[in-house]
């Protein structure tokens, strides 16, 4: 493509995007670098600059992106409750709109005028990231390779990998398509595509078989400020500490798996299985301290709006002007989301076992069934009688 002087590529090391450096190099024939944004991929990390640098990037740019990725996107999803399809937190989803954006400044910082991606034409990320590229640098061009090569699956990839000399983590036996950072572990593609296959055992790498945790459950304590969470049992930690800290408790009493198949953007279904520990002990805490604060209309309209809210994420309209409006009315309703919840982890399950907060809107002396409280139930006669004025006349209508 004539005009492309330089690209800047989102390179995580994987299979994808090492083969997407060395085919940029070939086809544009440009300065490629190679950006990688560090949101919590663990010793993933540690290697990708060489490798960059050996599959022929001209530049690598690593960056520590985990604070801002859980303060900045995390944790405004958690004060929506964000879930898609009843199941999915969102791990993968909410990271592209932060990886975007960082590249988008390092596009600005290297002078480059294209930007890449690995995403595949079939995948919701194709979108999320060109929504992002778009909304925040419409002038730069966007590069899609697996739009535009011949390579049609992944076989082909690993067979050009090893022609070109470039190692991957990835064999034909266990061709998993492997998405990691502080939120979640995500895993697509190989048996994984048959919807009735179990996940082996030996994949899973956050979490414990819930069969093999510990016999003993743990309680942990968690304080939350304005719907985010800012202490574990009392210990006041950053975002992105704070995380880690429920993963290992998590990972340890097997919280978090899911298998699910989901409806992708682009009218796909598609199968995944997630390991999301502290994200998932996080949304029970955070559910239970509302549960004392929020005011019933306000919960209730709040929980309505979930679904959109989470559409967005998933396909990738995380700053676009609708997004920050809900995210202003969910953030509105986190003013007194203040408190603790308590809970208990045993074998893949959390249970909430206790929550305290100094704005709660629960009354002992209303809600007690002794005798001698506040409430006056002889007043729930004209109440039910009003309510249920409507069902008498139609049944007389119906001549029932």
């Amino acid at each position: 493509m004539p005009g492309i002087n330089k690209i800047v590529l989102a390179y995580s090391g994987g299979l994808d995007t090492s083969v997407i450096l060395r085919w940029l190099k070939e086809t544009y024939r440009c300065p490629v670098v190679a950006f990688c944004a560090d949101i919590g991929q663990g010793e993933e990390v540690a290697g990708v600059a060489d490798k960059a640098r050996a599959t022929g990037a001209d530049e690598v740019v690593i960056l520590d992106r985990r604070e801002e990725f859980v303060r900045d996107f995390v944790f405004p999803m958690l004060r929506a409750n964000a879930v898609y399809e009843g199941s999915y937190l969102l791990g993968t989803s909410i990271a592209r709109p932060l990886i975007a954006q960082a590249q988008v400044e390092v596009a600005r910082q290297t002078g480059a005028d294209a930007v890449a991606h690995g995403a595949t034409g079939k995948g919701n990320d194709q979108v999320r990231f060109e929504l992002t590229y778009t909304a925040l640098a419409p002038d730069l061009t966007i590069i899609a390779p697996w739009r535009e090569w011949d390579l049609a699956g992944r076989e082909e990839l690993i067979a050009y990998a090893k022609q070109h000399g470039i190692p991957v983590p990835v064999t034909a036996d266990k061709p998993y398509s492997m998405d990691r950072n502080l939120l979640h572990l995500s895993f697509e593609g190989g048996i994984l595509e048959d919807p009735w296959a179990e996940p082996p055992a030996d994949m899973f790498v956050l979490t414990r078989a819930p069969e093999a945790a510990p016999d003993t459950p743990r309680y942990v304590e968690i304080d939350f400020e304005a719907g985010d969470p800012v202490a574990v049992d009392g210990e006041r930690l950053s975002p992105a500490a704070l995380l880690a800290r429920l993963n290992e408790l998590g990972g340890e009493h097997g919280i978090g798996r899911v298998d699910l198949v989901e409806n992708r953007y682009v009218g796909l279904k598609s199968r995944g299985v997630y390991e999301t520990p502290g994200g998932t002990i996080l949304q029970a805490a955070h559910r239970a301290v509302e549960s004392l604060t929020l005011d019933r209309e306000v919960l209730h309209l709040r929980d309505s709006l979930i679904p959109r809210y989470a559409e967005l994420v998933y396909y990738g309209y995380w700053f676009a002007p609708e997004r920050y409006v809900l995210q202003s009315l969910m953030d509105e309703a986190q003013k007194n989301v203040t408190g603790t919840a308590r809970l208990k982890l045993y074998k893949g399950n959390v249970t909430v076992v206790g929550r305290k907060s100094p704005y709660s809107l629960y009354r002992p002396d209303l809600a007690t069934f002794e005798a001698g409280g506040a409430y006056h139930q002889a007043d729930a006669t004209g109440f039910i009688r009003l309510n249920a004025l409507r069902l008498k006349i139609r049944a007389q209508l119906e001549g029932r």
